[in-house]
This record gives C-alpha cells, structure tokens and sequence, in this order.
C-alpha cells in the first residue's frame, strides 16, 4: 500500500487567498467602472456637440440670415448645454456652399481615467432656405 505523501502543514495553509483575490479583482473593477463613466463622458458631449451644430445650422439656414450667425449660434449653445461635458467649444462653417450650410462643432471630453483625451467633432448639414414665388 503507497501512503500518499503530506505536505507540510505550512504549505497547505490557505491564509491570505481571499486577500490576494481582492488585490487582482479590485482594480480590474475600478478600472471598469472608471472606463464607464469616460463613457458616459464622451457620450454627453458627443450628444451636446450635436444639438448646437444642429441649432447653429437651424440659424444658418435662416432666410438671409448672416454667415457667422450659424457658427456663433452653436458655440453659444455648446457653452450653454456641454458645460462640464463639451471642454473648449469650437464652431465652424467650413465646407458651407451657397446651397448647404455646414456647420462643426469640435471639442473635448473631461478625462476621468488617467491619460485618455478623447476628441470631440460633430457635423450637421442643411439645405439653405430661400423663397420661390
């Protein structure tokens, strides 16, 4: 008959595993939640980009409205509904036509994870309204 062999009984001792445990999964879930609010973040801005380039066309694409209302309409709202979420606002209207109104709206995310910049850029295009008799 083969008697197993025993370990020493040091060496069978599990104390400390749930400790170790917690060191390796703990950051793992921080690290998750941290990336879920960048997330959140990033989609908070990217949705206030969008509404002040839509409300900077809508004053773009007014009947004979000027060419800078567009821009100046969609930094105003950018400040106004991105503040906390849309850092440094910028609006454009480059790529505009006689047609089209083009106008951007470009900025950035807070960072909530270390060393992530995340880039904002939002476009919206509208026909030019004119009156027909």
């Amino acid at each position: 008959m083969i008697r197993p062999v025993r370990l020493p009984r040091w060496w069978r001792q599990d104390d400390g595993a749930l400790t170790l445990t917690y060191v390796i999964v703990l950051p793992c879930v921080l690290l998750f939640i941290m990336l879920m609010v960048q997330a959140s973040f990033w989609f908070l801005a990217r949705d206030a980009a969008l509404a002040a380039a839509r409300q900077g066309a809508d004053a773009a694409r007014a009947y004979n409205a000027q060419a800078s209302s567009g821009q100046a309409a969609a930094l105003a709202f950018a400040r106004q509904a991105g503040d906390g979420y849309l850092l440094d606002p910028r609006a454009s209207s480059a790529g505009s036509t006689a047609a089209t109104i083009s106008i951007t709206v470009r900025g950035h995310v807070p960072s909530f994870v270390p060393g992530v910049v995340v880039g904002i850029s939002e476009t919206v295009q509208a026909p030019v309204e004119e009156f027909r008799s």
